[in-house]
């Protein structure tokens, strides 16, 4: 069996036991990505040879002990390129230095191998938006693989990553992590910094792990928490060991079924996934209860204004003059300006640019951020009252299974309904993981579904026990 294929929990034991070496892990997962690579696109780059250095001199000791893990391609990693899926940053970009998360994961042994594809800036739900290649679902390569975070979702899910890192800002780890069959968890905001990470929406970003089980989430979530004196927003609360939620029972866990989240408009083999998933959890002894969250439906109307209008203020930065794309027919300093951003970011960076500049701009704050900052607070407030009576929550992923390429291409609003279930937990800041549950078979193919199980602040630990519990049956 190749080493590609395994989990980390797996490899970490057979390092332990001296069966292999981190060298080893590193040599056959750059012939799987030689291999695999060229079909699925889910590597933007990686330096074999560098890994293989790493991998050589591992401190055999360390609870990652040398392993490789994939990077999105926007968390910095020193001397590695950092392009953000954009031609803004891909022509002359180098990360000089690495991302707090990235510290943590040395710290603990790992080593970082290979830029995973992304959509440009993390906008996006498809990875389609993308300025530097495509990346196909690894069930169905006709297929997306969801997004922002596709390329990891997909690395893990076609054994080309024993494990990666993504970030998600309203779905961008989950959402790939169900249309390609991974697990992916985002933690409560805070709980891993920031500092590196290049900014789509500073309130609403946060780094994650998308793995092959829920164990091996738990493995690098003990190594990615902690606060981060470089990062204001970073949590400054005890890290526990995230492992010690595994194997246990979830008797008696009262269990939330928002009655928002299970609509007509779910595709019906996801719905019967899931009721399939709820209905296993019960018999582990979940205890089930109806919950409301009322304020739902302001939820992507919210996500549209909020992210954008933060977006807008931190790709300010990108202007051709210190780094990224610039503009060789620009005669004057504004003419430079203009043409080096308009020739840089694609089209879904700019309307997303557009969009934030505008509800912003004098005469439209009140109307438009002002008020979602406020349906912001009653979202959130939704979640305080849920969870005074039950400990977690659970829904769909994603309304649909992976969609094909170009589908929802000319209908951006379509795509953005995509994460209608994710983006509520990144306006409160909850902690979220996506599982695999029943695959739902369309036009001959199986594709997977997602399972989401939403947490209170800083609980990851019962939210990796119940998803624990229901991996393994």
């Amino acid at each position: 069996m190749s080493l590609a294929t395994q989990t980390l929990a797996s490899l970490r034991r057979r390092i332990a036991d001296g069966e292999i070496h981190p060298r080893d892990v590193v040599a056959d997962l750059a012939t799987a990505i030689d291999a695999g690579n060229p079909q699925l696109g889910a590597y933007l780059s990686w330096d074999a040879e560098r890994a293989l250095a790493e991998a050589e001199k591992a401190d055999l000791s360390l609870p990652l002990a040398g392993l490789p893990v994939g990077i999105k391609d926007n968390i910095n990693v020193t001397g590695q390129p950092c392009t953000c899926g954009s031609k803004m940053l891909a022509e002359n970009y180098t990360a000089p230095y690495d991302a707090g998360a990235i510290v943590r994961l040395r710290a603990g042994g790992a080593v970082p191998f290979g830029r995973l594809n992304m959509d440009e800036f993390a906008m996006g739900s498809t990875t389609e938006n993308s300025a530097l290649g495509l990346t196909r679902n690894p069930h169905d390569p006709q297929r997306v693989p969801g997004g922002s975070s596709g390329g990891s979702a997909a690395a893990v899910a076609g054994h080309l990553a024993i494990a990666a890192l993504g970030s998600d800002t309203g779905g961008s780890i989950r959402q790939p992590a169900a249309l390609c069959g991974c697990v992916g968890l985002k933690p409560t905001y805070g709980r891993i910094s920031r500092y590196g990470l290049v900014a789509f929406a500073s309130s609403l970003d946060q780094i994650g792990p998308l793995t092959k089980t829920v164990e091996d989430a738990a493995l690098l979530l003990n190594h990615l928490c902690g606060k981060d004196g470089r990062d204001s927003t970073s949590l400054d609360t005890p890290v526990p060991d995230f492992t010690s939620a595994l194997g246990r029972d979830i008797q008696g866990l009262r269990i939330g079924l928002p009655k928002e989240y299970f609509i007509d408009g779910l595709h019906p083999g996801v719905s019967a996934s899931v009721k399939a998933a709820v209905d296993r959890l019960a018999a582990l002894g979940a205890e089930l209860v109806e919950v409301s969250l009322p304020h739902t439906d302001l939820g992507v109307a919210t996500y549209y204004i909020v992210a954008p209008a933060e977006a807008s203020a931190n790709l300010a930065r990108f202007d051709g003059v210190r780094y990224g794309h610039r503009s060789e027919e620009a005669t004057d300093l504004m003419e430079h300006y203009f043409k080096s951003r308009a020739e840089g970011f694609g089209p879904e960076v700019k309307r997303r640019i557009l969009l934030g500049t505008y509800v912003l701009s004098s005469g439209y704050y009140d109307a438009y951020y002002l008020k979602a900052q406020r349906a912001r607070t009653l979202i959130r407030r939704d979640f305080e009252q849920a969870f005074e009576k039950v400990d977690l929550l659970i829904s769909p992923t994603s309304p649909a299974p992976a969609h094909k390429l170009g589908e929802l291409k000319d209908n951006p609003l379509a795509a953005y309904l995509e994460d209608v279930f994710t983006i509520p937990a990144n306006l409160a800041g909850l902690p979220a993981i996506s599982v695999p549950c029943s695959p739902v078979e369309v036009e001959g193919v199986a594709l997977p579904v997602g399972l989401q199980l939403i947490g209170k602040p800083l609980d990851e630990l019962t939210v990796l026990r119940a998803a624990d519990a229901f991996e393994r049956g």
